[in-house]
Formats: C-alpha cells, structure tokens, sequence
C-alpha cells in the first residue's frame, strides 16, 4: 500500500466549511469501530477551518486555513501513549487511536503540538482525525478519500499517494516548520500567506492619487530587492514577505518618498495614504 499526503491549497479555500460540515456528517452519531467511536455533536472538531484576517481596512487580506491532525510519521502522542498498540500508524501512513484499547490517560493529547486530539469525557477516549480510514477501507466508496476530500468544491484539499505529489511536497511547507524534521507531518500546505507591506499613494495638492509611481522595497537582512508600481487606484502590494525590517523608497518623476526600517516581524503593514506632492 502507497503511504498518503494530504495536500491542501491555502489559495483554492474559499472559506465554505464543507470540510467541517462533512465531517461531523460522518461521524456524529456513528460508530466506526475499530477505527473510531461516534464523535460528539460539540466540542470538537477533526477537521477545522482557522480565519486568519490580516492588515487595517482597507489593505486587508483574509485566508482559510484547515486545520486537521497532521499524521506525523515520527508522532510524538505514538511515543506518549502507555498502552500498546492503543495509537498506531498505518501502512497508508495514516495515524488512528484505537477506540478500544485507549485508556483514557489523555497524555497524547496533551504531548499534541497542533493541538488536534480531543478528548471525549463521556467515552473516556481521545479522538482526531482518522482520514475516514473506514472509508478508504471500503471498497465500495467509489470516491475512495475522506470526505472533507471529496466534498471540497475548490478541490483545495487532496488525498494523494506520496509519490504522485512530490512536486506539489517541494512547494509547499508544513505547519510549524520548526518541527519538520522532527515529526514528519503529512499534511502540506501550498500558499500559505506571508507578510504584507501595501500602501495609497496620492498627491495633495491636485487631491489625485499616483498613478504608475515605482515602488522598490529592500529586504534588510539579505539586501533583496522587490519592486512593484502603484496601480489606477495609487496602491501598491508586497506579498508574501519574509517576517523582518525592510526599507521602501517611492519614486515619481523628480519626487521620492522613503521609508526605513518597516517591521513585519509581528504583523502585515499598511502605509495608509501616502502623501507625494508631484
């Protein structure tokens, strides 16, 4: 059997919640032991879709982000558990917590850095996502994923053997790089949004914005340089910025404007109405 990724777009989500919806469809109410008891109607969610809203109005961007177990080959809450056998992995790479052999200790849960196993209080067992592993173990499920997979109307989520995605792996990253080599996840993410730095560029005196105005911006760290012109609405974007200081000079016919040390370690910047008299 070829092991599995999940490869999820950030770029495709539209925000929708199929993936969430389904997959309480499919497993509030049903027991699909020995791969999973019913999950509650509340409290948890295997599969959740995050809203990371970024920047002021109006240089604003939103993304959606499903968040879900994340199948780690080396899985730190495989080493936490006490009892054998009770959290396996299988040989399609996917991790499930045996619903009859947990103890309820709840120590994977908390050894979870993603923070994706939940604890059901009312059958004393730890729950996430399986990868409707019952299903892909069900020859006669003709769309043969999950089904946050298969009800996914952008298709920015995909279930796929690990060697046909190698080229979409080497684009994308994982959530939580810092533990890549660590755990080995499974999941991958492609266009995860970096910063921003946007402004709106305009003349005071003829109350007009500027129009084709050269943006260049310098990375501080590594010298790089970005450019970019201001648009018919005098804005200008910079995306998927590095966290780090940047300077950005803006140049119109004899006219500059310069800005040192923009910081976007903690957040997006937007420069607001940027005044230029031409």
């Amino acid at each position: 059997m070829s092991k599995k990724v999940f490869v999820i777009d950030i770029k495709k989500c539209n925000g929708c919640h199929a993936c969430q919806i389904v997959c309480k469809d499919e497993h509030v109410g049903n027991d699909w032991t020995p791969i999973a008891k019913p999950q509650p109607d509340s409290g948890q969610f295997w599969i959740k879709l995050t809203e990371r809203v970024r920047g002021t109005v109006p240089k604003v961007k939103v993304a959606y982000r499903p968040h879900l177990c994340m199948h780690c080959d080396d899985a730190p809450c495989m080493d936490a558990c006490p009892v054998e056998g009770a959290i396996y992995k299988r040989e399609d790479g996917l991790v499930i917590i045996d619903p009859v052999k947990c103890s309820g200790c709840r120590l994977c849960v908390d050894a979870c850095p993603y923070d994706v196993i939940f604890f059901n209080d009312n059958l004393n067992l730890a729950q996430k996502c399986t990868g409707c592993a019952h299903l892909l173990d069900d020859e006669n499920w003709e769309p043969g994923v999950p089904r946050c997979v298969d009800a996914c109307p952008t298709e920015a989520l995909r279930f796929m053997d690990e060697d046909e995605a190698k080229k979409l792996i080497s684009k994308a990253q994982v959530w939580k790089p810092e533990l890549k080599k660590q755990l080995h996840p499974r999941v991958y993410y492609l266009n995860l949004p970096g910063r921003f730095i946007a402004g709106t560029v305009y003349d005071p005196n003829e109350k007009e914005v500027i129009i084709d105005a050269d943006c260049i911006l310098t990375e501080a760290s590594s010298g790089k340089v970005l450019n970019a012109r201001t648009d018919s609405y005098g804005d200008f974007w910079f995306e998927g910025l590095k966290e780090g200081e940047y300077s950005l000079q803006i140049l119109k016919g004899k006219k500059k404007k310069a800005f040192k040390k923009i910081d976007t370690t903690l957040e997006d910047i937007n420069l607001g109405d940027i005044p230029m008299a031409l």
